[in-house]
Parts: C-alpha cells; sequence; structure tokens
C-alpha cells in the first residue's frame, strides 16, 4: 500500500475516488428508495455526450459532461411531472436516445481514442489535479445538500404525495436531487467510468438493504461498502494493471452477493 500511494496519480486516483463513493453511496440511498435505479445509467450515457463533444470541440470533457448530465436530469423530471410518464419509460428513452447522440458525435467528429475508452470505463492515469479539485468542489456542495435535506428526501421517497400534504416544496426538492445526481455521475465518469458508475451507486445501497436496519444505518453500512470496494478496486487495478472502474464494479458486487448469502442464512 506503502509503495503504491508514493506515486502522485495513484495519490490522486484515491483521492478523487474515495470522495466518489461517499457522493455515490449516500446519493444512491435516495435514488434506489425513489425507484430511480436505472436514473444513475441514464445520467451516466447523457454526462457521455458531454464528453463526446468535449473531445470533439477541444473542451474540458468534464464541465461539458456536467451540464449535459444536468440538463438531462432536469428534462426527465420535467418529463415526469408535466406529462404524467412512466419513470422507466422515460430514463430508457433517455438512456437510448442519449448513447445514441454520442456515438453519432464521436463519429462524425472521429474521437473515438484512447480519451474516450477511458471515460467509458474509467482510468486512473487519467485523474488530474484540476479534475481532484473540481470534484471536491461540487461534491461538497452536493453531499451539504443531501446531508441538509436527508429528511424531507427520506420522507419524498416514500411517499410523495403526504410530503405534498405535509407542505414540503416535492417538486423543488426533486429537481435539486436530480441535478446533485447529475453532477456526482458526472465526476465519477473519469475514475469509474460512464458504463459503470450507475454500479457505484446503485449496488452498495441494495447490499446495505439486505440488513433491514433502517435508514441511517442502511446509509452507513452502503458507505462503507463503497469505500471498501473502492479501495481494494483499485488496489487491484494498480498491481494487476486491470482497468479501474471494473475492478472497483466486481468488488462491490461479490460483496452484494456476500450480503445476500449472510442475510438468507
Amino acid at each position: 500500500m506503502t509503495e503504491m500511494l508514493s506515486y502522485d496519480f495513484m495519490q490522486r486516483a484515491f483521492i478523487a475516488g474515495l470522495f466518489i463513493a461517499v457522493l455515490a453511496s449516500v446519493s444512491g440511498t435516495f435514488v434506489v428508495l425513489r425507484r430511480y435505479s436505472l436514473m444513475s445509467e441514464t445520467l451516466a450515457h447523457s454526462a457521455l455526450v458531454g464528453v463526446a463533444v468535449g473531445l470533439v470541440a477541444g473542451y474540458n470533457p468534464l464541465w461539458i459532461a456536467v451540464i449535459a448530465a444536468i440538463g438531462a436530469a432536469w428534462l426527465i423530471e420535467y418529463l415526469r411531472s408535466a406529462f404524467s410518464l412512466y419513470s422507466d419509460a422515460i430514463l430508457a428513452i433517455m438512456l437510448s436516445g442519449s448513447l445514441a447522440i454520442a456515438v453519432i458525435i464521436v463519429s462524425l467528429g472521429g474521437a473515438f481514442n484512447n480519451s474516450l475508452f477511458s471515460y467509458l470505463f474509467g482510468s486512473i492515469l487519467s485523474v488530474t489535479n484540476e479534475d481532484v479539485l473540481t470534484i471536491m468542489i461540487f461534491g461538497s456542495f452536493s453531499l451539504v445538500f443531501l446531508l441538509l435535506f436527508s429528511k424531507e428526501l427520506y420522507f419524498i421517497a416514500y411517499d410523495e404525495e403526504v410530503a405534498k400534504t405535509s407542505g414540503i416544496k416535492v417538486r423543488f426538492l426533486n429537481f435539486l436531487l436530480v441535478t446533485v445526481v447529475a453532477i456526482i455521475i458526472a465526476l465519477s465518469i473519469r475514475v469509474v467510468g460512464s458504463l459503470l458508475i450507475g454500479a457505484l451507486m446503485v449496488i452498495p445501497t441494495v447490499a446495505a438493504l439486505q440488513y433491514r436496519v433502517g435508514f441511517r444505518n442502511t446509509m452507513l453500512i452502503s458507505l462503507f461498502f463503497a469505500v471498501f470496494s473502492v479501495i481494494f478496486g483499485m488496489s487491484l487495478s494498480y498491481y494487476y494493471s486491470l482497468p479501474s472502474g471494473a475492478t472497483i464494479v466486481l468488488s462491490i458486487i461479490i460483496i452484494f452477493i456476500i450480503s445476500l448469502i449472510i442475510n438468507k442464512k
């Protein structure tokens, strides 16, 4: 471990990865309880559109990815609330459409190279000091919001109609929640990859839910699972030259399987 952390790129990767683990697990708790698990995948593909635009136009892909993910999140929430469409149908449409747009942009711009590949599957080598700073700044604001409104978001997740009649600004908080989730996902694709970030956001919470220990303890267990999977996955990535995103997700899947076995017994 000491040898691994002696390299600057591994230090940056661990700082970014651990911060993302905290953000993904906390936000993932509300996403799963809202039955919005597909939201993470949809916004990840929407962020990929921003990455494609950034690579083709020569802008910072991470910033464009954040803008694209937020725009997609607002559109999803607007369609859900204004047209009373089924959430899963909206997410499926947006997921397919975003992926199609990203592929077309990349094909027209000829930008399908190693840079795009790192955004698809994650790469610890590609994390820069600017990426770490961006993740910490925007991630801190996102985490503060989630913790500040955790009770209201928990209430909305279980019964949105009762929450409305109780005076909670449900529409406003819904838009803020999807905005925060979009930012977290866009920031995460550098380390975990757009095709895998959904797993880091959803699976730790699903694994924690198997223990049936209440909302707060479930969030803490999910946080522990996510942090452990990032540390273990990045260590495997370093020592065996494996993609960081894939090893992180594989680690959390193993934790999920163990949780199922323990609770079945």
